[in-house]
């Protein structure tokens, strides 16, 4: 009998609690989609064959409805979580009465076999390493968010999980118990013995096959090379090694190979405050995000995936004109594609009750003049750093550049994508002012041909606007927006992209006044929602990217011991296994999409300028 959206529960019972909180989960991933794995064992999200693609198990979002595969030993036990030395492979432990095991989990990131080029596969694999320890194994997938019906079949060993455009196999080194939905089975292992679980998406050019013990220790050994292979690269010789590593290893989880796109998190709706409607889709492609990963990544060495994602903007991104909103959107899917309508799933109740669950992005109408600047940021460095830049593109930039001179005084959304109405924010001028200077910079160190006379005008024009419109006598200290008190931590970029010196006076000023107003231990509020609503309800946490800017503009400031106080009080707030969502909560929770780039891309640029500071 197909599943119902509308059924009460999932046919088996969940035996632990029916939310881990966001921070409880590790990442695998193979550079197409990503599972969440909670440290008991289970992954209660994975989308596939892509990031952007419905759910299958979507556990996380809704304990009944959404989908899970539960792997995890049967009796009492203590776990915990560390990934594979220098890897992405997961390993969760269990410590129980008789003996220890471990569940071994990775998604290989290429097919190495005929045929195996667009196969996507999980593969758990379980072993006892002392003693005896009884486990047991839930699959039961929930397809399209949980939505659409599935049906079950066995076929030569295989479990077949079949729906609409989409169908998974299941093989299995132990016996399993079907019934119409779902495959199960307990199950006991002696010390050095082993199970294997693999699940493949199979549609009409791959098709099903089984992974015997063998076969899931080659994979293993693959797998574990390839992300050694890919780390070493890393020129960081730093303090910070191990969690700087880890946040590249986490971007790299993030990056979309078939086209070099880079998504800001893996995972929608992940609540920013527990019962608040702050719960977005975060799956795509923000320039924003993927420009400030760019830049960290090539901080590090990995030239490959700027370059890939420089790639994704010339094939994928062509500069138009979109009614009002500029010849960029904000953010684009995967494929490069610009339509994301946002649309809410009402039969999920979301993370721990926080409904509604959102997938689609509508802030993709949006104008945020920022974006120019990010993005020509990160060709420049790209130039700077990795290799020189197509003509092509350059013709771009100079379309881009050329649209910014002519609109950098308009009102918009801004960087944080509030829903309150247009404003005059100070950090899209400030953004503006950067895509013109770095494009003038870049013309001038290549000798490219430039309207240099009306660029530097327009920059020019924008310094002194944000000089002098930007700035509060009152607070002695620059602003959200033009002719506002309000203080917003975006400024904390004005050093960081060199429009002001870290020693101004003004600037200061501003950092005193920001420590004031929004600095809580070395954690940072964006802004004051109460002071500067943003047509939102409820409150948020601490934004982790600000965080991590602050510490860099305190180093800046040549204030070092501060700084680095800082960044090791931000690095008690990781998970277990040094990943970071989007903000922090009251009591040091982990709130929103979770991994999330702009966080670890921040650590990585924050490590590095505190590490050259204390030489």
């Amino acid at each position: 009998m197909p599943f119902s959206a509308n059924a009460p529960h999932a046919p088996h019972a969940h035996h632990g609690p029916r939310y881990l909180p966001i921070a409880e989960h590790g990442l695998i991933g193979d550079l197409r989609s990503v599972a969440l794995v909670g440290s008991d064992g289970t992954i209660d999200w994975y989308c596939c064959p892509s990031f952007d693609d419905p759910s299958v198990f979507a556990a996380i979002l809704d304990a009944e409805r959404g989908g899970r595969f539960e792997l995890a030993a049967s009796v009492p036990s203590r776990t915990k979580q560390f990934y594979f030395p220098d890897t992405n492979v997961l390993i969760t432990r269990f410590f129980t009465e008789d003996g220890v095991g471990e569940v071994q989990d990775f998604m290989p990131v290429a097919g190495d076999g005929p045929g195996d080029e667009g196969r996507h596969r999980l593969i758990r694999r379980v072993v006892c390493v002392r003693g005896t320890v009884p486990f047991r194994v839930l699959v039961a997938p929930r397809f399209d968010y949980g939505a659409a019906p599935h049906t079950l079949r066995t076929l030569d060993g295989l479990v077949v999980f079949e729906s609409t455009g989409r169908s998974l196999a299941l093989t299995s080194t132990v016996a399993l118990e079907c019934d119409s939905l779902d495959a199960r089975a307990d199950f006991k292992l002696g010390e050095g013995e082993s199970a294997v679980f693999a699940l493949d998406q199979v549609d009409g050019r791959v098709s099903p096959r089984g992974c015997a013990h063998a076969e899931a220790e080659h994979q293993f050994n693959a797998t574990v090379a390839y992300w050694r292979r890919w780390l070493h690269q890393s020129r960081y010789r730093g303090r910070w090694r191990e969690m700087v590593h880890r946040s590249a290893l986490t971007l790299k989880l993030l990056t979309y190979a078939p086209t070099g796109a880079i998504v800001a998190a893996p995972t929608t709706s992940l609540p920013e405050q527990l019962g608040g409607e702050r719960n977005w889709d975060y799956r795509y492609v923000w320039v924003r995000d993927a420009a400030f990963a760019v830049y960290a990544l090539l901080r590090l060495g990995f030239s490959g995936e700027a370059e890939a994602f420089m790639r994704f903007l010339t094939t994928h991104i062509s500069p138009g004109s979109n009614d009002g909103t500029g010849p960029l959107q904000i953010m684009y899917g995967i494929d490069g594609r610009a339509d994301l309508p946002e649309r809410v799933l009402p039969h999920l109740e979301g993370h721990q009750g926080s409904a509604p669950v959102r997938v689609g992005n509508a802030a993709v109408g949006q104008l945020q003049l920022d974006i120019y600047g990010a993005l020509i940021d990160s060709i420049y460095l790209y130039d700077k750093w990795a290799q020189p830049i197509p003509s092509g593109q350059w013709d771009d930039v100079c379309h881009l550049v050329t649209w910014v001179c002519d609109n950098w005084d308009q009102p918009d959304e801004g960087v944080w994508e509030t829903r309150g109405g247009r404003k005059n924010f100070l950090y899209s001028r400030l953004m503006c002012w950067v895509a013109i200077e770095r494009a003038i910079r870049l013309a001038t160190h290549r000798g490219l041909p430039a309207d240099h006379r009306r660029w530097r005008e327009a920059r020019d024009a924008i310094y002194r606007r944000i000089m002098d419109r930007g700035w509060s006598e009152r607070r002695n200290a620059f602003v959200q927006y033009e002719g506002g008190d309000v203080l917003d931590a975006s400024l904390l970029m004005m050093p960081l992209a060199k429009f002001i010196a870290p020693t101004d006076p003004k600037w200061l000023s501003t950092l005193d006044a920001l420590t004031e107003d929004l600095v809580s231990d070395s954690l940072v509020y964006r802004y004051d929602p109460q002071a500067s609503p943003d047509g939102l309800r409820g409150d948020e946490g601490t934004f982790s990217i600000c965080s991590f800017w602050y510490v860099e503009a305190l180093v800046r400031a040549g204030r070092v011991d501060e700084a680095r106080l800082a960044f090791e009080k931000m690095l008690t707030y990781a998970n277990h296994l040094g990943l970071y969502a989007e903000e922090i909560g009251r009591t040091g929770e982990q709130q929103g999409n979770f991994p999330q780039a702009f966080t670890h891309l921040a650590l990585i640029s924050a490590a590095f300028n505190l590490d050259r500071a204390l030489g």
